[in-house]
């Protein structure tokens, strides 16, 4: 069974708070429903398109193998199942930031790069006990 780092239901507040910066890129700025989570997260929008007041549910995890088993780093294609089988749109990145909160704002963050699209995500560090620098993860969204 794969476990899960992370879990809950978006909505999409807004896209592109600071603006477009790239024609094939939407940042959407999202608040989860259960864990009280606030996410910055680029999408590619040529691919998978997003509008405000959207909901989708994401996941974080360290495989997509069924099983539990860790990632190699190589996809090998062929008829076995995934749980990207059950998903629209995943991504495969590296977490690269993890902060923990101050006196000013108590809430943690973590920042992660799926090739180039960002991803921060930040609230009660409690939330971020399963996460490690430099740990690679897979981005893993459906609407509802």
């Amino acid at each position: 069974m794969v476990d899960r780092l992370f879990e809950d239901i978006f909505q999409i507040l807004r896209l592109n708070p600071d603006g477009k910066k790239f024609d094939k890129v939407t940042r959407i700025e999202a608040k989860s429903e259960t864990c009280e989570m606030f996410m910055h997260l680029d999408v590619n929008s040529e691919v998978y398109p997003m509008r405000e007041g959207e909901k989708f549910s994401m996941a974080l995890t360290s495989t997509i193998n069924l099983d539990g088993t860790p990632d190699t780093g190589y996809f090998t294609q062929g008829n076995r199942k995934t749980l990207a089988d059950e998903y629209e749109y995943v991504m495969q990145g590296k977490l690269f930031k993890i902060s923990e909160g101050s006196k000013r704002d108590p809430k943690a963050e973590v920042n992660a790069s799926f090739g180039g699209l960002l991803m921060m995500l930040k609230g009660e560090a409690s939330q971020f006990k399963n996460f490690e620098l430099d740990q690679r993860m897979f981005l893993l969204i459906r609407k509802l």
